[in-house]
C-alpha cells in the first residue's frame, strides 16, 4: 500500500464527508493505493456515525473510536500503529489542510528519502493576536531547543515513512514534538515543505491559548527525557555537588573570616546573625537532596526494563 492517511477528529461531523471526498478525488487521480484512518477522540456528535457511513461507501476507510476524549498524542498513536502504508500522512479533519499537498509530501518521502516532511503554513489565516504571534514565539523557542529547523512544529499536516511512526511513542500531549521524538528515535532527515492553509469553514478550534503553556511545559520535559532519561544522575547528582560546594565554602568562609577578627581583637558579626550563613547551609542541604535524588533515580533507571532499549537500523 502506498499511503496511509491518519485523521484524528473531534466533534467535526459538518466537514468529514467534504474531506473525505477531496482525498479521494486526490488519491484516484494520482492512482494512489491508500488506506483513511479516522480516529474519533470522543467526539459528542454525529462524527462517529458520519466515519460508519463513509466506511460503507469506501472499504478504504478504517475507523477507530475512543469511548471519552483522551486528546491528539492517543488518537495519532492509534492511528500510528494501524497504518499499513508505506508513506503515512497525518492531517486535520476541520478542512485547514489541503489534501492536495499530499502528492508532493509522498514524493519528497519516497524519491528524496526523508523521513519527515513537516507541513509550513507561511501565510495562515488564524487570528494573529491569539493563534500567530504565540505560534512564532512556540516555534522560535522549540527551534532552540530541539535542533529542529523547522518553521511550523506543530503543523498537522505530516508525511512519515512507516518505519518511523513504528518506532517512536507519542503520548500525553506530544504530538507537537513528534520530530522530536523520530530524531531522538534516530530519524534524522527531517524538513518541512510550505502548504497552503485554509480558512476554517466549519464548527470553532478545539485549542486554547494554554496549549502554548502545555506545549512550552511538555518541550522542557521532553527535552529533560532525551537528554538525562537513562543517565539522571549527570543532572541530578553534578547540580548538588555544585550547590553543597558552593554553600560549604560560604559557610566556612564566613566562619573562618569570624574567627580571624576575634583573634585579632577586631569588631566581628555573629556567625548566626549573617542572613548569608543561613543561605549556605540551605544550599548545602539542596545539594544533599539534589544528589540523594539523582541516586535514587539512578537506581531506578538502571533497574528498568527499558535500560536496554536501543532503535537499531539494520543487522545481519
Amino acid at each position: 500500500m502506498d499511503i496511509s492517511i491518519v485523521i484524528s477528529l473531534y466533534n467535526e461531523e459538518e466537514s468529514l464527508r467534504e474531506l473525505v471526498s477531496w482525498i479521494e478525488s486526490v488519491m484516484t487521480r494520482e492512482g494512489y493505493s491508500y488506506e483513511i484512518i479516522m480516529v474519533d477522540d470522543g467526539s459528542t456528535d454525529r462524527s462517529w456515525a458520519v466515519v460508519r457511513e463513509l466506511s460503507e461507501k469506501n472499504p478504504a476507510i478504517r475507523g477507530i473510536s475512543f469511548r471519552r476524549n483522551y486528546g491528539k498524542s492517543a488518537a495519532l498513536y492509534h492511528g500510528f500503529a494501524a497504518a499499513e502504508g508505506n508513506v503515512v500522512i497525518t492531517m486535520d479533519a476541520d478542512l485547514q489542510d489541503s489534501p492536495e499537498e499530499i502528492p508532493e509530501l509522498y514524493r519528497m518521502i519516497v524519491e528524496e528519502g526523508w523521513d519527515i516532511v513537516s507541513g509550513w503554513k507561511k501565510q495562515r489565516f488564524d487570528n494573529k493576536l491569539t493563534k500567530n504571534l504565540p505560534s512564532k514565539l512556540y516555534n522560535a523557542t522549540a527551534r532552540k531547543v530541539t535542533g529542529i529547523r523547522l518553521h511550523d512544529m506543530n503543523c498537522g499536516l505530516k508525511a512519515y515513512r512507516n518505519e518511523v511512526v513504528k518506532n517512536i511513542e507519542v503520548y500525553g500531549e506530544m504530538h507537537r514534538y513528534i520530530p522530536y521524538l523520530a530524531k531522538n528515535a534516530g530519524f534524522g532527515r527531517i524538513t518541512e515543505k510550505p502548504v497552503q492553509h485554509q480558512k476554517r469553514k466549519y464548527g470553532v478550534s478545539k485549542f486554547g491559548l494554554e496549549r502554548f503553556v502545555n506545549g512550552l511545559l511538555d518541550l522542557i520535559s521532553l527535552w529533560f527525557l532525551s537528554r538525562f532519561g537513562k543517565k539522571p544522575m549527570h543532572f541530578f547528582g553534578f547540580t548538588g555537588i555544585l550547590m553543597f560546594l558552593a554553600g560549604g565554602f560560604l559557610a566556612i568562609w564566613i566562619i573562618v573570616e569570624k574567627l580571624i577578627q576575634q583573634s585579632n581583637g577586631l569588631v566581628f558579626r555573629p556567625v548566626t546573625d549573617q542572613p548569608l550563613f543561613y543561605l549556605a547551609l540551605v544550599a548545602v542541604l539542596l545539594g544533599f537532596q539534589l544528589f540523594l535524588a539523582g541516586f535514587i533515580c539512578e537506581m531506578i533507571s538502571r533497574n528498568s526494563s527499558e535500560r536496554n532499549q536501543y532503535k537499531i537500523r539494520e543487522e545481519f
